[in-house]
């Protein structure tokens, strides 16, 4: 005979998404129960952000020795690590998780495996949860390697590139999204003959081209071999070898290496639930249909994070989470809280030099049809970052040809992850190019390069000030 317990509220996934609806459900006055199958801790902190993290600072450092010969700094042979830089990484993983699992531990929280039996009916093991609500925050899993021989051949994915306690001599990193630039660009640094093989024409895909196209040449300009335009379509061995086997052009070829490193991205993770008792379809590359106030078509299921398929971003997670648990408990008279992603869909890459956007980007615009003016200043011409050496890159704003609203901002340079919240809190409160001139800047700092391209844009729309435009301006 299974226990049965019943709460108001039943959360299956207790990563960073899952936690923030179990505390806002909470906070609201439901009982609560959350459903993790394990390791505790969430994607974030023990496979994502913050390994990846912690080892890309070592990289980074030992970059920034290598480099301090332009400020007359001669370090000499330098050495490094590994198993010290392997175990810092992991005891500071270990902290992060046992913090959260105490905030985890402070819900009714059910380890093992889900299953739904029916629309109000989970079980665990030997126990049923029954509950009014249900909130899916499963997040998602590494994509099924679908290169043909690629498992005969053997390869590690982002996951085991976390764990690794010995560098290969050389490696081919399949796939040219943040994490192919991430660690692609990590275990170069750390002395590895490193190749990332794509078929885009330039890495992160899904940005502007003179974002993408600059990281592309500043990775190959390091020693980085990237293979753009590229099809990957086997892999093999040979005398000890791997070997991706590629197309490009209309030419065959093959690359070697010692290891292959997947990232071809993620997908849902929803396996095992058995949601069809739900009520609740799943598709196995977008995930869970949800509107906008992350209520699936069962209105009693709502999905968020990954497994929702929106934006596999941990801060948006967070975000829906407390939306789909305010939406959840809410008083059925009253309209469904909607997410917006306008800014929240804001995003970053660890490489070196950093990327971050927020907003519109220019292919988004175009796609759409909407009138914008640009601005542009690139860090070479920056004088704080000519003083500290870091000079690679740019920024980028895009405002309304009409009104001179920011709609959109990038940046592909040094604290970039830092920098691109100037326009995040500016675009939050609807400000125009003009109205961001007039925002004091210390001087000499990083962050006084965004008032260049905020001034071109000005310029380009003729703005005498906040709110004025001249009625002629024209793209």
């Amino acid at each position: 005979m299974k226990t049965r317990e019943r709460y108001d509220l039943v959360v299956v996934g207790a990563g960073s998404g899952g936690f923030a609806a179990a505390r806002t459900a909470r906070d609201l006055g439901a009982s609560v129960a959350l459903i993790d199958y394990g390791p505790l801790g969430g994607l974030c902190i023990l496979r994502g952000c913050m390994p990846s993290k912690t080892l890309l600072a070592s990289s980074d450092a030992i970059t920034d020795m290598r480099e301090a010969v332009e400020l007359g700094i001669h370090a000499g042979d330098i050495t490094f690590d590994f198993a010290h830089i392997m175990r810092r990484k992991a005891e500071l993983i270990r902290g992060f998780a046992d913090y959260r699992i105490d905030g985890l531990r402070q819900f009714p929280l059910y380890e093992g495996p889900a299953r739904f039996i029916s629309s109000r009916e989970v079980e665990i093991t030997d126990t049923v949860l029954e509950a009014e609500k249900f909130v899916i925050a499963t997040g998602s899993v590494v994509a099924p390697a679908a290169v043909p021989g690629l498992p005969e051949t053997g390869f590690i994915d982002s996951d085991a590139a976390l764990e690794l306690q010995e560098l290969p001599r050389s490696l081919v990193v399949l796939g040219g999204g943040y994490v192919a630039c991430e660690l692609g660009q990590f275990f170069s640094r750390m002395g590895v003959k490193t190749s990332i093989v794509l078929r885009s024409p330039h890495l992160l895909s899904g940005e502007d081209h003179d974002v993408g196209e600059g990281l592309t040449e500043y990775f190959r300009a390091e020693g980085i071999d990237v293979h753009t335009d590229t099809q990957i379509v086997r892999a093999s061995k040979r005398g000890g070898k791997k070997l991706a086997h590629v197309v490009h052009k209309g030419v065959e070829g093959e690359i070697e290496a010692d290891e292959l490193l997947y990232c071809l991205g993620r997908v849902p993770n929803f396996e095992g639930l058995n949601l069809d008792a739900a009520g609740v379809p799943c598709h196995a590359i977008t995930g869970i249909e949800t509107d906008e106030g992350m209520r699936t078509c069962n209105p009693d299921f709502y999905a968020i994070g990954d497994v929702a398929g929106k934006h596999m971003l941990v801060h948006v997670a967070i975000y829906e989470g407390e939306i789909a648990a305010r939406n959840a408990l809410r008083n059925p008279a009253e309209p469904p809280e909607k997410a917006d992603y306008t800014i929240t869909a804001a995003h970053t890459v660890f490489s070196d030099p950093q990327v971050a956007v927020v907003g519109e980007t220019e292919r988004e615009l175009q796609a759409k049809a909407i009138a914008y003016v640009k601005g542009t200043y690139d860090f070479a011409e920056h004088g704080k970052a000519q003083c500290i050496g870091k000079t690679k890159g740019f920024v980028k704003i895009l405002a309304a040809a009409g009104s001179g609203k920011i709609l959109g901002a990038a940046i592909l340079g040094p604290h970039g992850s830092d920098l691109i919240h100037e326009l995040i809190v500016a675009m939050r409160y609807e400000a125009t190019a003009a109205q961001f001139m007039t925002i004091p800047h210390l001087h000499p700092t990083l962050a006084e390069i965004w008032t260049y391209p905020a001034e071109e844009c000005a310029a380009k729309l003729k703005m005498a000030g906040p709110g004025q435009l001249d009625p002629e301006v024209a793209l």
